[in-house]
């Protein structure tokens, strides 16, 4: 009985510091910066991009790429990336705006690309607030400003247009999911994720208040995040959402299947030039 007890008292012991390890390094489960400086603009063949300067409410300065639009009736993006990488990854996908004529500030997360302090939920929603003010400092009519959200940045972009939907004309989600909880719970079945997650990212509990035109891009054999979470994300929104689906589609090559012309086709269709 003795052996039993301390065996099950050595177990709750093991659970308790695998719980707390958890706890203390779950960043290192959600975020996935480089965190060497990307190239130039000019040097990752991006002619006509400047790197500039972005300062957060909270004192930090971030790195950010900035295009002017092609003409005065073009959108202009928020691009807010995903969980790894930094600027440099995303080069081809600026090139393809550019190419389309859009404008785009393409912000860096803090704690990514250079930049100071350390990625959290908290610290990002202020990093996306700078970056749409940087938008509105080019000048932009509120029609004519789309944020964008990758990924995990498709969090941050649906609390922005949330909290500021007199501020853009669309939104856009590419690989969305419905709180990242709900992908905890997927992916981490056995662990309280309820308990231990601190960032929460919950889109399905603030996509009611999201007032413009959405569209959202998913994969059907996308393995990180279930294309039910964009379906999901649909059905709660307060006005009609557009869902575009590429069936062969995974998470990271929805532009090899044709998202970007439906992202063209869909700006076409719902932007004003107020």
């Amino acid at each position: 009985m003795r052996a039993l007890a301390a065996l099950l008292a050595g177990l709750a012991a093991l659970s308790l510091l695998l719980l707390g390890a958890v706890w203390l390094l779950q960043d290192r489960l959600i975020y996935f910066p480089d965190t060497e400086r990307p190239p130039d603009p000019a040097q990752a063949g991006l002619p006509g991009v400047a790197a500039i300067e972005v300062t957060t409410a909270d004192g930090l300065r971030l790195l950010a790429w900035q295009a002017a639009p092609g003409h005065a009736d073009a959108p202009v993006l928020l691009y807010l990336h995903g969980n790894g990488g930094h600027l440099g990854y995303r080069a081809n996908r600026l090139r393809r705006f550019r190419g389309l004529g859009w404008g785009v500030v393409m912000l860096e997360w803090r704690g990514y690309g250079g930049n100071p302090g350390r990625p959290g939920e908290a610290g990002l929603a202020l990093d996306a607030a700078a970056g749409l003010a940087a938008v509105q400092a080019m000048g932009v009519p509120a029609g004519r400003i789309v944020v964008y959200g990758e990924s995990l940045g498709s969090g941050l972009a649906v609390r922005l247009a949330a909290e500021q939907p007199a501020a853009i004309g669309a939104l856009v989600l590419e690989s969305p999911y419905t709180s990242l909880l709900a992908l905890a719970r997927l992916h981490y079945p056995l662990l309280p994720t309820g308990l231990l997650l601190r960032d929460r990212y919950d889109s399905l509990s603030r996509i009611g208040a999201v007032t413009v035109p959405t569209l959202i891009l998913q994969g059907g054999q996308d393995r990180l995040i279930p294309p039910a979470m964009g379906s999901a994300l649909a059905a709660a929104a307060a006005r009609p959402v557009e869902v575009w689906l590429a069936p062969e589609g995974g998470h990271n090559d929805l532009g090899d299947h044709g998202a970007m012309e439906a992202v063209a086709a869909f700006l076409g269709r719902v932007l004003r030039g107020d």
